[in-house]
This record gives structure tokens, sequence and C-alpha cells, in this order.
């Protein structure tokens, strides 16, 4: 089985896990973050850096950067893991509809990112190797069109599919998204066996809990998943997802996040002043 340890991202709510083999000490880091202070727009490698000093006191090689999906709450760190470590990048390769999709967002003169800022785009089926170990990969969409889950072991990294069980599950209203892709991407992970562990994306305390938490069972979603627990139909999750979704705003960093994460954790190239910027297209985006 592999070895697992996470860091919680109090900023954005994020957990990243670095993963390892045991035997060969090759590792990968799933969902890295890359803190971004948005009021003076000041960026920080703090996060990713604790990662990294945690992966040279094991031991470890870093040999993947993993993202899950194309987030619109952090920016990912996965291209500067990719420069400090060589580890090659990998996500879903559903990420061209992503970025097809939000390409044109952010302005004419934007530059036209593609596949090739990833090492890796991976499908359905794919086995991605960590020493001895095997990633599988499962194609979960519904939060985003790309989106993936990793398997390795007995441990399942979905992303933000599902959240903690007395917290639910994700959005779907995100351009792509689609709640009942959502909810068949969920019965695949809850098909799993049920000692089967799955490690979200990110936790948010809910009434009544005051520790925060990233990982419960396939039988403990089953049974109190409080969105898709045993018996909830595709209608009836539907119909809730989408009420849910009206009701909420679009994520603190979305459009920084979006602009970094389609170009697999890059920043926009420098314009003609030598300096590289974000932008924010005004009434283009959410409710």
């Amino acid at each position: 089985m592999p070895r697992i340890k996470a860091f919680f991202d109090t900023a954005t709510n994020t957990v990243t896990y670095l993963v390892w083999d045991e035997a060969t000490r090759d590792a990968a880091i799933i969902d890295p973050v890359l803190d971004f202070d948005p009021a003076p727009a000041r960026l920080s490698t703090r996060s990713a850096d604790e990662v990294l000093a945690a992966a040279e006191a094991e031991g470890l090689k870093i040999v993947w950067a993993l993202d899950t999906h194309a987030h619109a709450d952090h920016l990912s760190a996965a291209d500067y893991i990719r420069q400090k470590t060589g580890a090659k990048i990998g996500i879903g390769a559903h990420i061209t509809e992503v970025q097809k999709t939000f390409r044109p967002l952010f302005g004419p003169t934007s530059d036209a990112p593609d596949e090739t800022v990833f090492d890796a785009l991976f499908n359905e089926g794919d086995e991605i190797p960590l020493g001895n170990e095997t990633i599988r990969v499962l194609h979960t969409p519904g939060h985003t069109a790309a989106c993936l889950t990793y398997l390795i072991g007995d441990a399942a990294f979905v992303g933000d599919t599902v959240f903690m069980p007395d917290y639910g599950t994700a959005r779907a209203d995100f351009p792509g998204g689609d709640a009942h892709a959502l909810y068949r991407s969920i019965r695949k992970l809850l098909a799993l066996p049920p000692e089967t562990r799955i490690f979200t994306g990110h936790d948010y305390l809910p009434e009544g809990r005051e520790t925060y938490a990233w990982e419960a069972t396939v039988a403990e979603h089953r049974a109190a998943n409080v969105h898709v627990h045993e018996g909830v139909s595709e209608e009836d999750f539907v119909a809730m997802r989408t009420a849910r979704d009206q009701t909420l705003g679009a994520p603190r960093l979305i459009l920084p996040s979006l602009q970094v994460n389609i170009r697999a954790g890059r920043l926009p190239p420098p314009e003609s002043d030598g300096q590289t910027y974000l932008r924010l297209p005004v009434n283009r985006f959410g409710k």
C-alpha cells in the first residue's frame, strides 16, 4: 500500500497529498497549491515548499505532479513542482475542452495554451507507474468535464467530486459541469470496495464539526453522505444540486485560478513591458 501525507491549506480549504511507494521512494504530489493573495496580487510558494520539504525529509523522488482537474478555487503549483524536481505534470485528457471554454474569457490578446503545456493527459483506465505501485485513472466528470480520480491501492483521490459525508458533493454549475454526470461519477466511486478510502480535495466545516477532515471510506459515504447516500436517485440528486448551485457565488479566486491552471500552473507570459498580468474580465463570468 502507498504511504500518504496530507497538507491542509486554510486559505483555500484545499488538501494536497504527498503519495509514495515505500520500496522505491518514488512519489507523486496531488493537487499542489500555489499561494496567491489577491489584494496585492502576490504569489508565494510556501505551501508547495512545505510539501517538498516533507518529501526531502522522507528521501523521496517526486516523479509526478498530478491535478485532479483545473481548479477554480486555488492556483496550481504543478509547474513550480516540475521546475524544482523534474516531475511530470498530469491531468485529464478532457482538459482540452476546459481550455477551449475558458481561453476566450481573458481577451483576444491572451495567449492560447493547449494540451502541450501538460506532460501527460489521462483517460479512463490509464495506469500511471509510481515505483512498484500503480495509479489507476477513473474519469469522474460532473464538477468539470475533465475531473479525474486517482486510485492507488485502497486510496482514491477524488478532487472535488465528493467532500466529507457530512458536507456532501461538489457544485456542477461551472461551464462544462453537469449534475447528471456528477451523480454517475459518484455512483462509480461508491461502487468501489467498501473499505476504499476516499481522500477529498477540500474540506469545509459543516455545522456541528470543528475539526477539518478529508478521509472517509466508501462504506461511510454510502451510508451517510448527505447528498448521495444509498437510496438517493439521480433525479432527486440533480434537483437538489441544481437548486443548491443557484445559491452559490463564484469562488473568490476563480479568475486568477483559471488563467493559471489551464496552463498547468504556469503564469501567462510577460507582456511588452516585461510584467506578468492576470486579467479580470468585467461582467463576463458568474452570476
